[in-house]
């Protein structure tokens, strides 16, 4: 697992945000790449938190459903959100798997896993360590890179 001060790794992950106040002063946040994915908040920090919560269940619904997981669109100045750390590594899994056309059973085998082990890998619930996921990454080719950006 690489540490990397270069966040272009992590936008890829990270979705854009449109933030309104509405008329009762509540912050409204709608993510323009997720039709239907629609929050608010007292304020813009818990609009943005509550978009954070909405983009991770829709990506995990995909994952569960074996849908694609379409790129964000350019924030282009507004907010973005991303998925926790351990959401962002399993959904990287998932993508890459995807992309190399390999299913459970043939990850665990090139692993020497079982495919149960696979599949707590994909779940978004299971608390599966970033070391499991790092080397399910490296088996497809892959490298899990963490960035730390100011706050």
């Amino acid at each position: 697992m690489a540490l990397h001060r270069d966040s272009v790794a992590v936008t890829r992950f990270a979705y854009p945000v449109d933030l309104v106040t509405d008329e009762d002063g509540r912050v409204v946040a709608r993510m323009p790449d997720l039709p239907g994915a629609l929050t608010d908040g007292a304020d813009q920090a818990e609009a943005l938190n509550e978009a954070k919560d909405a983009l991770e269940e829709t990506r995990c619904a995909a994952m569960s459903a074996r849908e694609d997981i379409p790129p964000p669109s350019p924030a282009k100045g507004r907010p973005s959100v991303a998925p926790g750390t351990l959401i962002v590594a399993k959904i990287a899994l998932y993508q890459a798997m995807r992309e190399a056309g390999i299913g459970n059973v043939a990850l665990g085998r090139r692993m020497g896993l079982a495919e149960g082990e696979i599949r707590r890998c994909l779940d978004p619930r299971h608390k599966t360590k970033v070391d499991r996921l790092d080397a399910a990454l490296a088996a497809l080719g892959r490298r899990l890179i963490i960035s730390v950006d100011a706050a």
